[in-house]
């Protein structure tokens, strides 16, 4: 979901934006060092949320937090508070789809079974998916939360396989995170895509895994996604594959 059709990083950087103009002291750190920063904090944090530890609210004002003790200027709970909140309203508002999401899902929309799997919590994914327009080209959403496990564990793909009706071997994952996504999908023999925005190294050497560095051309990959699988388990297979 976030980063693979939910553009996450663009709202992020706009409400860091935000926060970072407000505020004279985390302006003396240059903004680019700021967003690593803080999206390292995310990577530490949210898996605090994904475990109940913590609110997603009481999550942004930890992360705040110690954005603030990095920057060499601690605030008051008051004053982090209202930060947070600064970030949020301008996180809303910058909400949209990946460049690519909305074309490419409605030239799959009933060709394929389509499915969003998310590390996070269901009300929050489903804010994002009606707020970014796809609501109406997914046949199911699943989140950790739901699934009572988090990618890259088997068992989320294993219940969203379930809610595709679909097999290992029919099933095509897209998603923008190696380690979750891509790990994950291949343990179970899922053909996998790697959407690979931000140009990173490649992991592993995987040359069953296609990279791709965005959504389009939408006929390109489109054609990518509906090409069976070629492996000999899946020869026999008529169906198309889910998504």
């Amino acid at each position: 979901m976030d980063d693979t059709l939910f553009d996450h990083t663009f709202s992020l950087r706009t409400g860091l934006a935000a926060a970072w103009r407000t505020d004279p002291a985390l302006r003396t750190r240059p903004f680019g060092a700021v967003v690593r920063e803080y999206e390292r904090l995310l990577d530490d944090i949210h898996p605090d949320v994904l475990q109940g530890r913590k609110s997603h609210a009481e999550a942004r004002a930890e992360r705040f937090r110690r954005l603030f003790e990095w920057a060499g200027s601690p605030r008051s709970p008051t004053e982090l508070t209202a930060l947070s909140h600064t970030y949020r309203e301008a996180y809303q508002a910058a909400r949209r789809p990946v460049d690519g999401a909305l074309p490419l899902l409605r030239s799959l929309h009933g060709r394929v079974t389509v499915g969003v799997v998310s590390n996070n919590h269901t009300a929050e994914q489903r804010e994002k998916v009606d707020a970014i327009g796809i609501a109406r080209f997914l046949d199911f959403l699943l989140t950790s939360e739901d699934a009572g496990a988090e990618k890259p564990n088997p068992a989320i793909f294993r219940t969203a396989l379930a809610r595709a009706n679909s097999s290992p071997a029919e099933t095509v994952m897209v998603g923008d995170s190696w380690p979750a996504d891509i790990v994950g999908a291949r343990a179970l023999g899922i053909r996998s895509v790697w959407l690979n925005r931000r140009r990173m190294a490649r992991p592993e050497s995987a040359p069953e895994v296609r990279e791709v560095q965005s959504l389009r051309p939408v006929r390109s990959l489109r054609a990518h996604l509906l090409a069976p699988d070629v492996s000999p388990s899946s020869r026999n297979s008529r169906r198309e594959p889910g998504l």
